[in-house]
């Protein structure tokens, strides 16, 4: 009798330890699964800085490049100017983010004005050079922030999901914000060269 009940005892154990086992390795898994996703975001939102980076390095450049010619635009340089300062003194992803819709209007601004009022400077190879570079960047940002809200989209599904949000509430994994435009980016941006 006393086997029988220490055999049917170790049954026991065995299976709750089993049980243990399962639900400590479907946790790890889980917890695994969150972290890498959660890097994955991060590790594009570094790439969509990277790109906001080489933009926000390039304008001075433009700036340069046309200030000479089109002196009474002293505005629209003030607008970039404290705009690459607010960008510059971002720290926090949400601070960026709305620090780069700012710069993203008054370089269109700029480039707009270029455009429509100098087409001698916009023919002019530095300037030409110049702006490739810089609708170049704007294609990058584009793309990256796409693939950064498909990170988000990715991460936040997972936290949101059932078994997979328990263990996000847990561990404090809540979901990562979306890169929206700015409210004003909707609408045209008026360029007034008599001021």
């Amino acid at each position: 009798m006393k086997n029988s009940a220490n055999s049917k005892r170790n049954w026991l154990i065995g299976i709750i330890v089993g049980v243990v086992v399962v639900i400590g390795l479907s946790f790890i898994g889980t917890y695994n699964s969150l972290a890498r996703s959660s890097q994955a975001v991060d590790s594009q939102w570094a790439q969509v800085e990277t790109v906001l980076q080489r933009r926000y390095d390039l304008i001075p450049n433009l700036v340069s490049a046309v200030k000479g010619s089109m002196k009474h635009e002293t505005k629209v340089f003030g607008e970039i100017s404290a705009a690459r300062k607010a960008y510059g003194s971002a720290s926090t992803a949400s601070e960026k983010m709305k620090a780069n819709a700012q710069l993203d209007q008054s370089v269109g601004t700029l480039v707009n004005v270029i455009g429509e009022n100098y087409p001698s400077l916009k023919s002019n190879e530095n300037v030409q050079t110049l702006m490739t570079q810089l609708e170049g960047s704007e294609n990058r940002i584009s793309v990256e922030r796409r693939r950064y809200n498909q990170a988000v989209e990715k991460y936040n599904t997972s936290v949101v999901t059932f078994p997979k949000n328990i263990l996000a509430n847990m561990m404090g994994m809540g979901k990562k914000a979306y890169f929206k435009a700015d409210t004003n980016a909707s609408k045209t941006p008026s360029v007034d060269l008599d001021e």
